[in-house]
């Protein structure tokens, strides 16, 4: 199994929302066709957004047997279901609610008007991730998985510097006190997220440079969080050029 790392640098921001929604279809119709289903895991914020919205309105969309697709969050904003701010209400907007994908194939996180407390709702997901896992791990076998990453650096809610990016033990972690609003939320840890056969990395806009710059110099995960995010078969760097501002050309496909 190869551990393969490369970044792809696309002219802006459109450019690489088209490339990663159409590369995303690709490979979803390999791996069904290899594995007979596929389990994703998505992000937020803009870009990662902006991707789902274009696989939605690809032509290509319908080539994919949804009903064979899963899909998970890294994380999540700890407010009500209905919120605007919830990942998952933004991925069904922009792509969920568009295909075929059956409801019990739709794995979000529990929501504050859920019954539970934000403990318990981290202790439920745990236990949903590892109802789809078997004997090998407590978690499904996630092919892709999708992260954005700030302009600090943080990878899903597991910020620099804090507990849960050293989190080793547990599949799910409560964040409080988040350095960005709203302060509690819901995530997957590092060891999940480097459990993936694919990770996935989206980033659009010059204030990403400088933590992309030191994660591909070798920066400490602890300081840097997207520097400790490996995907078991291969890790991808998809970016503009603003982005890629301090990345070192011989990390940069050539094809790109």
């Amino acid at each position: 199994m190869t551990n393969e790392r490369r970044v792809l640098v696309h002219s802006d921001k459109g450019a690489l929302v088209s490339a990663v929604s159409s590369r995303f279809l690709t490979k979803m119709v390999d791996i069904i066709d290899d594995l007979g289903s596929a389990n994703v895991c998505l992000t937020g914020g803009t870009v990662g957004i902006a991707v789902l919205a274009a696989i939605a309105s690809s032509p290509a969309r319908d080539t994919i047997d949804w009903s064979k697709v899963h899909f998970w969050w890294g994380d999540e904003r700890w407010v009500a279901a209905d919120s605007d701010d919830r990942n998952d209400k933004q991925a069904r907007e922009a792509l969920l609610d568009h295909v075929n994908v059956p409801a019990e194939n739709v794995h979000p996180f529990a929501s504050t008007d859920s019954g539970l407390e934000l403990d318990a709702a981290a202790d439920a997901y745990a236990a949903d991730l590892a109802a789809a896992g078997d004997d090998t791990a407590p978690y499904p076998r996630f092919d892709i998985t999708f992260l954005g990453v700030g302009p600090d650096g943080h990878i899903a809610s597991l910020f620099p510097e804090r507990s849960g990016i050293r989190e080793t033990e547990r599949t799910v972690i409560a964040v409080r006190n988040s350095p960005k609003p709203p302060p509690e939320r819901l995530s997957l840890t590092r060891p999940v997220i480097n459990a993936s056969a694919r990770v996935w990395m989206v980033l659009s806009g010059a204030d990403k440079a400088s933590a992309l710059g030191l994660a591909l110099a070798g920066a400490s995960y602890t300081e840097v969080p997207v520097a400790g995010a490996k995907g078991r078969k291969r890790t991808v760097f998809f970016v503009d050029r603003e982005a890629a501002a301090e990345i070192p050309e011989s990390l940069i496909a050539p094809e790109y």
